[in-house]
């Protein structure tokens, strides 16, 4: 895969010592805890940026020795925002483990309602309440002004769209799963409730409002997008492999499908795989500066099989969304490819709406079918030790992977959650803005609001993403009482304690 050497350039510093250390930290506007370094010299040149996972979970190892049953619960408390997500993935791999191969059509349509309410509140929360103001005001705008509040005061009726689409999305979840935030409607083999007539009408009374603000909200990033030549070319567009699931026709996919991987020219890289060998095609890298695990196509090595997933990734990879309106809208899409795969960062921000338009009238169309007011609610077979449970999380592919022992505990589990997938994708997106903005300037806040603007197009969520047990350095700073740095020890991953020289992030050789 082609990387542009400025961008690769900037991921380690050959010379550290003597470097000026800019950190944007905490990043704002995300789902997490993280920050930005930038190494700068005498004359201003970035020497390195990277994006730096600095909170630490370890879900993968205090669920060990919990039973299998109580997964599906437990493990969406990674999240507040995407907890649906967590919840059907691990539901999901529940399912193989009491040997249910194929769920009840009432079942199967109630998860798949409960994931696109899921996607079209968070699609609605990111655009509207993270990044809009960005888009809206720009990014060089006063950073008191460059907000929701700034958008609720300028741009009323469109604060006022974002806030009832996401509520209209948290309603489809409380219907379908019981609460609006960690509801308990999955479970290992089926669901615990259907719909009531009522709950149905209720959601079928404002369906068609939403599809109007979906509808209008594409237009509107479509045009932020399409008037601007830097967010098209220059602005954090990166070469990237793109993952994601796609239905067995290849039409797009949130809840099941088989594994597609692309080039950044749409080449065909896997596709159709089943994702209960994800293990056989993908791997994870570690670096000592991040939490954060690096995961990369197996077959490409590291250097040249990262990739992209998420809204971008998804809506390059399938050939069609079968909802009308959403399908016109990719075909808009991929004409502005000029017959390559969109590689911008910021449409991202297309593509999500895109996907909310999507959502909105699948719901339509799921609540007119009558299985969701069915009984049959669960299926259970022969006890299996294995379970892997892969969707489409609004931020891209999400991976949950349990094996149980013979008393049905936890011995074994690996997430791979949508922002570790990212992770590799925006370092390089932000590479790619510190060497076309902010390289040789005197960096101010309108500046470093660029790194940020880059890292949101992927709507990260850092605090799901980490768990990279035992890898992360520690680094101990002396300050006095005027706040200056008198000394600083760093510890790296092999336990060794070194002090890092003033001006630097590198220990002392």
């Amino acid at each position: 895969m082609h990387r542009h050497p400025e961008v690769a350039r900037l991921e380690s510093a050959p010379e550290p010592a003597g470097l000026r250390r800019v950190a944007i930290d905490p990043l704002t506007r995300v789902e997490g805890h993280g920050k930005v370094t930038l190494l700068q010299d005498n004359h201003n040149r970035i020497q390195q940026a990277r994006l730096h996972i600095v909170e630490f979970r370890g879900f993968e190892k205090f669920i060990q020795g919990r039973p299998y049953w109580e997964l599906p619960v437990m493990v969406q408390r990674l999240c507040g925002i995407c907890p649906v997500s967590h919840h059907l993935a691990a539901a999901k791999a529940t399912d193989q483990l009491v040997g249910a191969d194929q769920l009840t059509p009432t079942a199967e349509k109630v998860r798949r309602l409960m994931h696109l309410g899921q996607t079209l509140q968070s699609h609605a929360l990111h655009f509207f309440h993270l990044s809009s103001p960005d888009l809206l005001f720009g990014f060089d705008d006063a950073v008191a002004h460059r907000n929701i509040i700034g958008v609720i005061q300028d741009h009323p009726e469109i604060a006022k769209q974002g806030v009832l689409l996401r509520k209209y999305g948290q309603e489809v979840i409380r219907v379908t799963s019981g609460k609006r935030i960690h509801g308990t409607g999955a479970i290992p083999g089926g669901v615990n409730k259907a719909l009531t007539v009522a709950e149905r009408d209720y959601l079928l009374a404002d369906v068609e409002q939403m599809i109007a603000w979906g509808e209008t909200a594409v237009q509107l990033m479509k045009r932020v997008f399409l008037s601007n030549p830097d967010y098209h070319y220059r602005f954090g567009a990166v070469d990237a492999n793109t993952l994601s699931l796609v239905g067995p026709d290849g039409a797009f996919e949130l809840y099941h499908g088989g594994l597609r991987a692309r080039d950044p020219d749409g080449g065909e890289i896997f596709d159709h795989q089943d994702y209960r060998q994800y293990d056989e095609l993908l791997r994870e890298e570690i670096k000592p500066w991040s939490y954060m695990k690096f995961p990369f196509i197996a077959s490409l090595g590291p250097e040249a099989g990262w990739y992209r997933v998420g809204p971008l990734a998804r809506v390059n990879n399938c050939e069609r969304f079968d909802t009308p309106l959403a399908e016109q809208e990719r075909e808009d899409f991929r004409a502005a490819g000029e017959g390559r795969p969109l590689q911008a960062a910021l449409a991202t921000h297309w593509a999500r709406l895109i996907e909310l338009l999507h959502c909105a009238e699948a719901i339509k169309e799921l609540l007119h079918d009558p299985d969701l007011l069915g009984d049959d609610l669960m299926v259970v077979g022969d006890r299996r030790p294995k379970g892997i449970g892969v969707v489409e999380a609004p931020r891209g592919t999400l991976f949950h992977h349990y094996e149980i022992d013979e008393d049905g505990l936890v011995r074994k589990a690996n997430l791979i959650v949508s922002t570790t997938n990212n992770n590799q994708a925006m370092n390089a997106s932000i590479r790619q803005v510190a060497a076309h903005y902010l390289d040789g300037r005197e960096l101010t806040e309108p500046l470093l609001n660029h790194i940020e603007v880059a890292i949101r197009a992927y709507d990260p969520c850092l605090s799901c993403a980490t768990h990279a047990m035992g890898q992360m350095p520690l680094e101990l700073e002396l300050v006095d009482a005027a706040g200056r740095c008198l000394d600083r020890l760093y510890k790296g991953p092999d336990g060794r304690v070194e002090r890092i020289a003033e001006g630097t992030d590198s220990p002392v050789a």
